[in-house]
């Protein structure tokens, strides 16, 4: 029967919002909290040679490629103590050290697990892009198991952070396009990096500040992130928590 009730207008279904075309992950300070292990690491062997090593020269390491880290803290020991040890054998012995204390107690950095738990169930792959060597990142994306559709260490690449090659390596392996990606650093160098390579970065400072610069984002924690929020940083938005402070 005819009826004069005006009858509601179906709503207008609304496109998906825009995602990543993936995420791509620093470990070290950004998903886990390891720094302190590695700066206890690093005193603990300056110690057993007897040279100085403050936590001002060990916040400079952050983020730098491991041979780079083991090059200078070989110069410094010669320097100090007059004591001369292989950079390679440097790095092997404070790897070893990180790797025992992870496995026997981790802390992930806040949000990290939500963030990476969400991206998962929306479909968005992420890579875990590491200066940290295989054995170390393996023992990490082990504790997560199937989070990361790749992993690219620190002794995967041929130049390390600040250099745009271990971004532009875990793009690759994924078969995306580096502009497409957001990448997640707590430090400089990973930052550069990140933007060498051509990505949306989201820079979370953690052991060292991060300045701003026209469109990088900046949050205090991962906790203010969501899988849309990275999507509007993907389409070319800027979050940036940190201005001002």
């Amino acid at each position: 029967m005819p009826t004069d009730t005006p009858t509601p207008d179906a709503p207008t279904p609304q496109p998906p919002r825009a995602l990543p075309a993936a995420v791509l992950w620093d470990m070290d300070g950004t998903l886990v909290d390891t720094e302190p292990h590695w700066i206890a690491a690093e005193h603990a062997l300056m110690a057993r040679h007897g040279a100085s090593w403050s936590h001002e020269q060990a916040l400079q390491l952050v983020g730098s490629a491991l041979p780079d880290s083991g090059r200078l803290l070989a110069a410094h020991l010669a320097a100090e103590a007059g004591v001369h040890l292989d950079p390679g054998a440097i790095v092997a012995e404070l790897i070893a050290e990180v790797v025992h204390q992870v496995s026997a107690s981790v802390v992930w950095r806040p949000g990290a697990l939500r963030l990476l738990r969400e991206l998962g169930e929306r479909g968005v792959p992420c890579a875990l892009v590491t200066m940290s060597y295989r054995s170390l990142a393996g023992t990490v994306a082990a504790l997560v198991p199937g989070a990361f559709a790749v992993v690219v260490a620190g002794d995967e690449v041929e130049r390390g952070k600040p250099h745009p090659d271990p971004y532009l390596r875990a793009a690759a392996l994924l078969g995306v396009d580096p502009g497409d990606c957001v990448v997640l650093e707590d430090s400089a160098p990973g930052v550069a990096s990140g933007e060498a390579a051509g990505c949306r970065v989201v820079a979370c400072p953690h052991m060292v500040p991060i300045p701003a610069a026209p469109g990088r984002s900046r949050v205090a924690s991962l906790a203010e992130l969501d899988a849309d929020a990275l999507g509007r940083v993907a389409a070319g938005g800027v979050i940036d928590s940190l201005a001002g402070a």
